[in-house]
């Protein structure tokens, strides 16, 4: 049975803004009935900033990545700090945006991805961490260890250690895991988007099998594969599309690990998702974009050059800021994460240090 899949550092600063894709739909929010709307035509959406709460022994710090599951239940996971250990890092809400649960203080200093995943009739939580944790698990949604593991020495990319003991340093003999997609055989992929910049593959029993990529700026390379995804919307062949963040591109792979298209024109691509036959790119400068069927842009959603150069400008100040000083409603500081829900309403996650949960409601 095919697996079902339900969704789910700003590294550099950069100048000006890339070239469009095509020439994008560039709309700024409307208020409607005291409703904040931006999009375009079937792609609108009320915005809902800091759309759930933490209970007050709680504290965000630094939110990351968002997920989905069946019962629509939004997962949120923040990459905490080392020195909280007693705190946890993956935190539950439900439809409504009511708190349920929360687990997870394993992550802390290291919280990254998240998905949920379908398997037959159970779902699990699938984490990856990074910074000083450096591994990545099998959870289920009630935050229980199925598995965790750690560097594929298999890979031979990395040292002594990497895999029972990792040290507490970046580059590229570490393994720094950012995202997963999951194959229709029961595998998955794992992106080293901060480390060995490879994307690795994993049978459905969890064995490492091989790795594509390596760094580099041309075609067939990455340089920060931050996010990636299972592209099997209607009419294609499925594929793996990994967000290239710092080559700011995305590239499409077949299962095989054989590259099959570059799509040039983002500016710092951080991951995906799909609803229907719309594609999903948050991106860590200041907007979220979707392409249509053929991967043409439909929209940017809270594009404005002018915000952007702010934020560029101010970013770790805005980044910081406790009451969200500064921020602009309708726009968007630093999005890392972003998913669909069963109704094509979109969660996005900022990287910022006080997080910021943010709904897109559909409206059209």
């Amino acid at each position: 049975m095919k697996p079902q899949v339900s969704r789910r550092r700003f590294v550099s600063a950069v100048a000006t803004t890339a070239a469009a894709l095509t020439a994008p739909r560039v709309l700024t929010a409307q208020k409607s009935d005291q409703q904040l709307v931006i999009g375009t035509g079937a792609h609108r959406y009320e915005v809902l900033h800091n759309w759930v709460q933490l209970p007050a022994q709680y504290t965000w710090q630094t939110t990351h990545n968002v997920a989905v599951d069946r019962d629509q239940n939004l997962y949120v996971i923040h990459e905490g700090r080392e020195n909280l250990k007693d705190h946890p890092s993956i935190f539950v809400f439900d439809a409504k945006g009511k708190f349920i649960r929360a687990f997870g203080q394993q992550f802390q200093g290291g919280g990254h991805g998240l998905e949920v995943r379908t398997e037959g009739k159970e779902q699990f939580l699938w984490v990856t961490a990074y910074q000083q944790v450096k591994s990545f698990a099998k959870l289920t949604l009630k935050g229980e260890v199925v598995w965790e593991k750690r560097a594929p020495m298999e890979s031979k990319l990395y040292p002594e250690g990497e895999d029972t003991k990792p040290a507490k340093r970046w580059g590229r003999d570490a393994f720094m895991p950012t995202n997963y997609a999951f194959l229709p055989d029961g595998g998955f992929y794992l992106a080293d988007g901060y480390g060995s910049h490879r994307v690795h593959r994993y049978d459905k029993n969890g064995k490492w099998v091989s790795m594509f990529g390596e760094p580099g700026a041309g075609p067939a390379q990455f340089n920060t594969p931050h996010g990636l995804w299972m592209d099997d919307r209607p009419g294609r062949t499925p594929s793996v599309v990994v967000a290239d963040r710092a080559n700011k591109r995305l590239q499409w792979w077949s299962l095989e690990g054989k590259h099959l298209k570059t799509l040039d024109g983002f500016i710092l691509p951080a991951n995906l998702d799909s609803y229907q036959d719309t594609l999903l790119v948050p991106d860590l400068s200041a907007r979220i974009t979707l392409l249509d069927k053929d991967d043409k842009v439909i929209v940017h959603l809270g594009e404005d050059p002018a915000w952007r150069a702010a934020v560029l400008k101010e970013g770790m100040k805005l980044r910081r800021e406790e009451k969200g000083e500064g921020w602009v409603s309708g726009k968007f500081l630093h999005p890392h994460d972003a998913c669909f829900d069963a109704a094509g309403n979109i969660f996005v996650a900022e990287w910022v240090n006080t997080g910021r949960i943010t709904k897109l409601r559909k409206v059209s």
